[in-house]
């Protein structure tokens, strides 16, 4: 391989040393010389080439070989084994073409739901791109972000707190400490740091090695990347490592549940009128045919793949939202959430943070323009110190790091102060990351031999740090706080201390927090974000309640959730030390009450309390959050919803659902999806149990008439409505537009299922009944019109066959027309159909055409009669049939118009879990 000149640490590697695996564990000079690289990084060119050397850091995906056993799947499905059943008493009852035309249900229908399932699967793994994984890297001397897979051997990597580690590296220098329980199942965070220990064990061990996979809790380090990919321990473990199966959702499962029932009372109808066929003077033969008649008119074939399909499809439509769902489950369980745990800054408001007032001891000044006291320079610059943010740089747009960082970042730079990233970390001699119980963060820095602590933090940690405060002046701050605080300003305390010559450098928290003098405040101002304050609006209308759980400031937290409008103005505040005071009781009961509450200065402890608490209540808590402590309240919650952008790769994992925009708002409109969703599917399942009723009812008839009335549907007329004409118009139904007054609702409770006392009424006694009625009727009126009497014969040959051969289509037909009344009444489970208008769901209308010249196909077709037993229906006839879709719509309109006139119930208690 010809290579360029290389800079420094960038020389090429070629195929034969990619071939020669790295010792990770040799000295730092032998490693750096095996890599071709040093401390300041590959060269771009040169990691290009690696990575054609190397490949993608990423898992290989095995995938491709698993279609064989979810297709072989659908076969075990209970529907599938009754379908099977009635195959093979087809069979033995000497009809092998009814019995071929059930194996055909069987195949059409495990085939529909394979597909489905696999685009379900396929739109979730596609979310992944909603939120690549990215690492930091030094690439030609410069620090950059680039995607976690252009990751290569050599690689200079920078591991932070909260981020996930890409590759297995040796660390050079910093320290961290990392969750390795992705690997070693050990939940306690390890400690690693540069230096080896002389470790010659496992290599999860040593001292100074981190792994890809795993994540980083606390600390920075630089380290210097020596396996990617499937070369990895984690890529090791993920080629010995067989893919689970995933599990079904709740929905899933009570639906399954709901079709063994069906399955188990389609099965014993069957068997008990099969003596009553043979005692009718029907024969074996056609007793068994009217049986297997019975059971797959009971047999909602399409129930579970279109259910599937519309997880999926809220998935996908809630993805384009900025609401990437995780699991298709959690789009059922979002449309119950009863209270949402929010946090504040950047959900609530912009994550934009300004400095705009300075707070100095005897002045309080504009920090939005030059200020000309040099006190406010020094303050600036010790705040600045105080930091790990990287501000915009190579064309950025924006930088990286905390926002209030990034706040002082640009006050340094405002007030003519050199604090730039590159000299900041050339100073720094040791620091103390933010703690999430301390609120507060110290750095040791070194400035031309000057050794000076910096800390940042909220005011009641710092000031407490401070010597020289008097009484006064601590009464002043408390007022100046108080009144930041009141105008949705959050404040921080700068504090600093010089260390004399000689002294020795602190290497304790305790011992650089201690001995420190006030600078001042500074204050800054983090707006609400556009549109939130609406849908705080729309998530009071459907009866969810809404806490802050932040780590800011209790009146300035209060400020911006009155703003938004949560809680009442001097609504409830319990800072952090009350919180903590109150036992699990006293915290039941505090949030039992329908107040919004804001709490201040939570722990993520404190955040997992409260969680516990809610669900204790009944509740269904959609809980928020971005740190890597966040993680226990995030999995403990209902529904996890981590941040995207500022959110850390912790707390993105143990979420359920991710916010690529970090804002408030996606989530009430996540919830008013899963609403959505979930009112659809019960539309569409209301909507393929309704027309079972007209299938069955036929058949009761002519069993209970002893067979004086001539069956008035046949097998493969049933299985002609169940797959020609009932799939298209089902699948629309799940594509609804939301119900007027959605969002204007209560929550439901916890334990509501999808199919419920309401539902089967409606389906069975109402719309299922009315079809049944002008069905039969149809029926009946064609052959009494032709003739016909109770008992007369209607078989081959006689004078009365094709009379009875249009009788039979009229039922067909009847039904068919019944199906659209139905799907134009399952439209809205409460509100009018005109409500929604008539023509709005395009999808449900291109549905009904197909059913229509389905329906045509098979009773004007003539090869098509010979297979399904029909017979062209006249004008007259279709003149009867023709009103069956209004008749069926007006009575459910009527009962609804009913329904709307009764009172609302208020928001219903929750039930206990």
């Amino acid at each position: 391989m010809t290579t360029d000149t290389q800079t420094p640490g960038s020389g090429a590697i070629t195929d034969d040393s990619a071939e020669r695996e790295v010792n990770a564990r040799e000295p730092l000079t032998d490693l750096f010389r095996d890599l071709h690289t040093s401390p300041q990084g590959l060269a771009g060119r040169e990691a290009a080439r690696r990575t054609v050397v190397y490949g993608a850091n990423e898992l290989a995906r095995r995938t491709g070989r698993r279609w064989p056993a979810e297709l072989l799947a659908q076969f075990t499905q209970p529907l599938a084994i009754l379908l099977a059943v009635a195959a093979g008493l087809a069979w033995a009852g000497g009809t092998p073409a009814l019995a071929l035309a059930v194996v055909a249900v069987i195949l059409l229908n495990a085939g529909f739901a394979f597909v489905q399932e696999m685009q379900a699967e396929h739109a979730v793994d596609a979310l992944a791109a909603f939120l690549p994984a990215t690492a930091q890297v030094i690439r030609d001397g410069i620090r950059t972000e680039i995607p976690a897979r252009e990751l290569v051997p050599g690689d200079v990597l920078i591991i932070a707190e909260g981020e996930r580690i890409s590759a297995d590296a040796r660390i050079i220098s910093g320290a961290v400490t990392v969750d390795l329980s992705a690997l070693t199942g050990e939940s306690v965070p390890a400690a690693r740091g540069a230096g080896p220990t002389g470790n010659t064990g496992s290599m999860l061990d040593a001292h100074d090695l981190v792994f890809s996979g795993t994540t980083c809790t606390g600390g920075e380090a630089i380290t210097v990347v020596t396996r990617t990919g499937m070369h990895t321990e984690l890529g090791r473990i993920a080629a010995l490592s067989q893919r689970g199966s995933a599990q079904p959702s709740p929905l899933e499962t009570q639906v399954r549940r709901a079709t063994w029932i069906i399955a188990v009372v389609a099965v014993a109808v069957g068997v008990a009128f099969l003596p009553i066929g043979v005692g009718a003077g029907l024969g074996w033969s056609a007793a068994i045919s009217f049986s297997i008649g019975l059971i797959v008119a009971n047999v909602p074939e399409g129930l579970l793949p279109i259910i599937t399909l519309a997880l999926a499809v809220g998935v996908r439509e809630l993805a384009r939202k900025g609401a990437v769902v995780k699991r298709l489950s959690a789009v059922e369980t979002l449309g119950s959430t009863t209270v949402i745990c929010t946090d504040k800054t950047g959900t609530l408001t912009e994550n934009r943070m300004t400095v705009t007032r300075m707070w100095l001891p005897g002045a309080e000044l504009d920090a939005t323009g030059k200020i000309d006291d040099p006190r406010a320079a020094v303050l600036a610059a010790a705040a600045a110190a105080c930091t790990s943010a990287q501000p915009p740089a190579g064309g950025q747009p924006t930088g990286s790091g905390d926002p209030t960082e990034l706040a002082l970042l640009r006050l340094a730079a405002h007030q003519d102060v050199d604090v730039t990233p590159a000299n900041r970390d050339a100073a720094r001699r040791a620091i103390f990351h933010f703690d999430a119980h301390l609120k507060r963060m110290t750095s040791v820095d070194e400035t031309d031999g000057v050794v000076a602590v910096h800390t940042k933090g909220a005011p009641e940690t710092v000031l407490p740090c401070c010597e020289t405060l008097d009484e006064p002046t601590r009464r002043e701050l408390q007022h100046t706080i108080d009144r930041y605080a009141a105008d949705g300003l959050r404040v921080l305390a700068v504090a600093y201390r010089i260390y004399a010559a000689g002294e020795p450098i602190p290497v304790r928290r305790d011992e650089a927090e201690a001995g420190l003098t006030l600078l001042g405040l500074v204050a800054m101002v983090d707006p609400a974000r556009a549109g939130v304050a609406e849908a705080v609006a729309s998530a009071h209308r459907a009866g969810i309640r809404i806490h802050v759980i932040t780590g800011d400031y209790g009146p300035t937290a209060a400020a911006i959730a009155h703003q938004v409008g949560i809680g009442l103005p001097g609504g409830r505040i319990v800072a952090g030390e009350e919180l903590d005071g109150l036992s699990d009781a006293d915290l039941d009961h505090l949030v039992a009450d329908d107040d919004e509450i804001v709490f201040a200065r939570a722990s993520p402890e404190a955040k997992l309390r409260i969680c516990e608490a809610l669900r204790a209540g009944g509740n269904i808590v959609a809980m928020t959050g971005d740190g890597v402590n966040d993680a226990p309240a995030l999995r403990h919650a209902d529904i996890g919803v981590a941040m995207g952008r500022s959110g850390t790769d912790v707390a993105r994992e143990a979420a359920t659902m991710v916010l690529t925009d970090d804002n408030f708002a996606t989530i009430v409109t996540a919830v008013s999806a899963g609403r959505r969703v979930f009112a659809n599917v019960r539309k569409f399942v209301l909507y393929i149990f309704a027309h079972a009723v007209p299938e069955v009812v036929p058949f009761l008839v002519f069993a209970l008439s002893g067979g004086a009335i001539p069956l008035p549907l046949t097998v493969l007329q049933i299985l002609a409505i169940d797959l020609g004409t009932e799939t298209l118009p089902a699948l629309a139904l799940g594509r609804e537009p939301a119900e007027p007054g959605l969002m204007d609702r209560p929550p439901r409770p916890r334990r509501t299922g999808v199919i419920d006392r309401k539902l089967l009424l409606r389906a069975w006694l109402l719309l299922g009944g009315v079809s049944a009625v002008l069905v039969m009727g149809g029926y009946l009126y064609t052959l009494m019109r032709a003739g016909w009497h109770l008992g007369d014969p209607t078989g081959p040959g006689t004078a009365l066959h094709q009379a009875y051969l249009q009788a039979t289509t009229m039922t067909f037909a009847g039904i068919v027309a019944c199906q659209i009344g139905t799907a134009f009444a399952a439209r809205t489970d409460r509100a009018s159909l005109f409500t929604v208008g008539v023509f709005s769901n395009r999808l449900l209308l291109w549905g009904i055409l197909f059913e229509l010249v389905f329906t045509a196909a098979v009773i004007y077709t003539p090869w098509l009669q010979d297979i399904f037993g029909t017979a062209a229906l006249s004008a007259t006839q279709l003149a009867i049939v023709a009103p069956f879709p209004f008749i069926v719509w007006g009575v459910d309109e009527a009962a609804r118009w009913v329904a709307r006139r009764r009172p609302v119930p208020a928001v219903q208690k929750r039930e206990s879990p």
